[in-house]
């Protein structure tokens, strides 16, 4: 079976491809995303996700490597992780009311043909209203410090967000029909990487 490798530390896509029959191998890029700067939201989120794969890529022999990448567009700026629990709460103040867009690049590099394929995945996101103290309990529960965007849907922020429209997987990290249409793009069949399933 074909090593499946998410150059990724996030334990949000690690979960997602799990729950979806696959059995990665995690090796974090290092790759320092604050150096990296592009011209649109869009643009840097495949950037480094290509940046990550590649990475990951180059000291391997034989795996499909899966490089990712999320950020969050409003107002037509990519907004990653907050810098601090004042920024996470500013940021919470700025986006209440409001709708952005997640946008996830996703890089697939076939290691043992050099081939590589990458597209972004965008999801609308539409937030709720949440009060001041509720965004200072949020801030203080860590969460919107670890992820882009500063929000959740799988966690306390889903308290906060009143819907979306488009692929829910890509706001927790990773799209399944993106990547699965990157993989045929590769020639590979998802379900050829499914783990074996235990016996009933």
């Amino acid at each position: 079976m074909t090593q499946i490798v998410l150059a990724s530390a996030s334990p949000a896509r690690l979960a997602l491809l799990r729950s979806a029959g696959l059995d990665p191998k995690v090796i974090v890029s290092g790759v320092d995303e604050e150096a990296v700067t592009a011209d649109t939201p869009a643009a840097l989120c495949l950037t480094l996700a290509r940046m990550k794969a590649a990475a990951v890529a180059q000291d391997l022999n034989d795996s499909l490597v899966i490089g990712c990448d999320s950020v969050l567009e409003l107002d037509g700026r990519a907004y990653g992780k907050p810098s601090s629990a004042e920024d996470a709460a500013a940021r919470w103040r700025s986006m209440r009311g409001r709708s952005g867009r997640l946008l996830t690049g996703h890089c697939v590099i076939d290691v043992s043909t050099g081939r590589e394929v990458a597209e972004v995945a965008a999801t609308t996101v539409r937030f709720g209203t949440p009060t001041d103290d509720e965004i200072a309990a949020y801030v203080e529960t860590g969460e919107p410090l670890k992820v882009a965007g500063a929000f959740t849907l799988d966690g306390p922020g889903g308290w906060f967000v009143d819907g979306i429209d488009g692929d829910h997987g890509n706001v927790l990290g990773i799209s399944l029909p993106l990547l699965r249409r990157l993989f045929a793009a590769l020639d590979v069949a998802v379900p050829s990487l499914w783990r074996p399933l235990p016996a009933r």
